[in-house]
């Protein structure tokens, strides 16, 4: 009987160890990771910006199909090419970047479709305030890197959001959309 015990004991802690062996941390490469965003202007063309800080992890665990991302994103970093349209954006009227320095975006369902991820069920905190948010992937894979010898994993997410369930509400009475499209280009390395 002891002997049964101790087997089965050995069996379940193989089991658990191989479990959690498939589970790898991936952190965000910010030389391949881009945050940008997208608002019509007056339904005429599109204005564009991005944020040139982020920093932040991915935890994959891809026998599971399940997984978690911490992304940190300085919006004092924001950059649209203007740098008086990049100051006014770090204003009161937009993301109060002096009491608001970041925004964060956490998840903890990872979605797959076969081998590849198709969408990140998470929450953004923004002018402190954290809302849901879907992001849909359009593109995923993993690759050995031949340059840094790790493997990486990335992709292509976006979603719509509304900025006003944030509390950004300058220009809606001047006719500028609450609809906002954000893109993330993302690739984490392995470690």
């Amino acid at each position: 009987m002891r002997k049964t015990i101790i087997t089965a004991f050995l069996t379940v802690a193989s089991f658990v160890g191989t479990a959690h062996a498939d589970t790898a941390t991936y952190n965000i490469d910010p030389t391949h990771t881009y945050v940008t965003f997208e608002v019509t202007h007056f339904g005429t063309s599109t204005n564009r910006g991005r944020f040139d800080k982020k920093e932040g992890t991915v935890v994959l665990d891809m026998a599971a199909q399940s997984g978690k991302v911490d992304l940190a994103i300085d919006t004092r970093s924001i950059n649209t090419g203007h740098a008086a349209f990049d100051q006014h954006l770090q204003t009161t009227d937009f993301f109060d970047s002096v009491k608001y320095p970041a925004a964060r975006f956490t998840a903890d369902k990872i979605s797959f479709r076969g081998e590849k991820i198709s969408e990140v069920k998470g929450e953004l905190t923004l002018l402190g305030k954290t809302r849901p948010v879907l992001l849909k992937a359009t593109n995923f894979n993993c690759y050995m890197n031949p340059i840094i010898k790790h493997e990486v994993c990335g992709g292509d997410f976006e979603t719509t959001i509304q900025r006003t369930q944030w509390g950004m509400n300058w220009g809606l009475d001047y006719g500028v959309p609450d609809t906002v499209k954000l893109v993330i280009q993302v690739e984490a390395v392995k470690q």
